[in-house]
């Protein structure tokens, strides 16, 4: 399973491919939907979010509800290319609009213009734009059907916004009801105050996000090749977000500095099966799956775009200037959060139809069955 997304931040609206979905899978819009509209709250966002009414529109694929085999294609309307007609019509226009010169510290500005020889900034702004994640999402909303099918629920919670952090405990409901999507009440008031101490300061804050998906089956990628390993496959996933800079899996970063004996995982014989009295292998172990939970933690740098901006140069003339303010958001942790679920259920996903096949959901329900038997202890079998 594969996707491909197409469209600008202004444009008219963005497409989504998804390749590989295995025919007879339920398609349910209106899940899809809602995790669009997750993707658009938190507290921390700008007035872009009061503008989108996110939802994805199915025109390729499905057919009565269920997949057909065929490439599932989705569209994502903007709302507010309206007020973008000429800057970004794929015509030309009479009145060309002003090109954008000055550069934004943090952004793709200056590594995209020099890549791709582009004389206005407005080129890379629009495709390197965060926007891009809506088309993720509604992907990943693809991916996430297929896992449900055989037991694998993913969820992430905010667990760092600037110097404020909590432990996840990935309570659903705790995570859903708070502005930044963090399951401590304490916590997330402290986080909103600190996001709203830096807006008053016309600056921004990163964070955090922890993602579990649990239920997922032993087995999945592979040590035979570096890039069939699922931790290197899931790092790069999720790093290729926006903003995101740093990966771990489950506390790496702390077990780094411990002795072994502390940081393994013990195996234990658990019901019909194995199992760990801990997981801080973050359920992969030689890149593959070993039947615990993935844990991943990402880190997301603070928001590129500052309302006080700072010291920059103009591309056209090299001369020094301030960078260029667009709208923007405050803090995006509770959104990239939830792209950060759609990355992830996208590679297991991949992964799942690798090992099981891409042909009907039936025959990959079936062929998990008969291998959950095989998971048993030898002796059991």
């Amino acid at each position: 399973m594969r996707f491909l997304t197409a469209g600008e931040s202004h444009g008219r609206g963005l497409t989504i491919i998804v390749d590989g979905v295995p025919a007879g899978l339920e398609i349910d819009g209106a899940a899809i939907d809602a995790d669009l509209r997750r993707r658009q709250l938190g507290y921390g966002r700008g007035a872009r979010q009061r503008i989108e009414r996110d939802g994805a529109r199915i025109t390729g694929g499905v057919r009565q509800g269920r997949t057909t085999g065929a490439p599932v294609a989705l569209w994502i309307e903007n709302r507010d290319a309206v007020n973008w007609e000429r800057v970004m019509s794929t015509t030309p226009v009479t009145e060309a609009p002003d090109a954008v010169t000055r550069l934004r510290p943090g952004h793709a500005d200056l590594a995209g213009a020099l890549k791709y020889g582009h004389e206005d900034v407005r080129d890379v702004i629009e495709r390197a734009s965060a926007r891009e994640t809506a088309a993720r999402v509604a992907a990943g909303g693809v991916a996430r059907a297929l896992l449900r099918v055989v037991g694998v629920d993913i969820l992430s919670e905010t667990i760092r916004i600037g110097d404020e952090s909590a432990a996840a405990r990935f309570d659903r409901g705790a995570i859903e009801a708070s502005e930044v999507r963090c399951g401590d009440p304490e916590a997330s008031g402290r986080m909103t105050s600190a996001i709203a101490a830096a807006r008053d300061a016309g600056d921004t804050l990163g964070g955090v996000i922890a993602v579990r998906a649990s239920g997922v089956i032993a087995g999945l990628g592979s040590y035979a090749q570096w890039d069939r390993r699922l931790d290197g496959r899931i790092a790069q996933a999720v790093v290729s977000i926006p903003s995101a800079k740093g990966v771990e899996f489950a506390d790496a970063f702390d077990a780094a500095g411990e002795r072994g004996s502390r940081v393994h995982d013990p195996i234990e014989r658990r019901g019909a099966g194995f199992g760990r009295p801990q997981n801080r292998a973050g359920g992969l172990e030689g890149g593959v799956t070993n039947g615990e939970d993935v844990v991943v933690r990402v880190a997301f740098k603070p928001i590129s775009t500052l309302m006080k901006p700072l010291p920059s140069v103009d591309l056209r003339t090299g001369e020094a200037a301030p960078a260029l303010v667009e709208r923007s958001d405050v803090c995006v942790i509770p959104a990239a959060g939830v792209v950060a679920e759609a990355m992830l259920g996208l590679v297991l996903a991949d992964a799942l139809c690798q090992k099981f096949g891409e042909d009907t959901v039936g025959d990959i329900t079936s062929a998990v069955a008969r291998y959950r038997e095989r998971l048993k202890p030898i002796a059991d079998r």
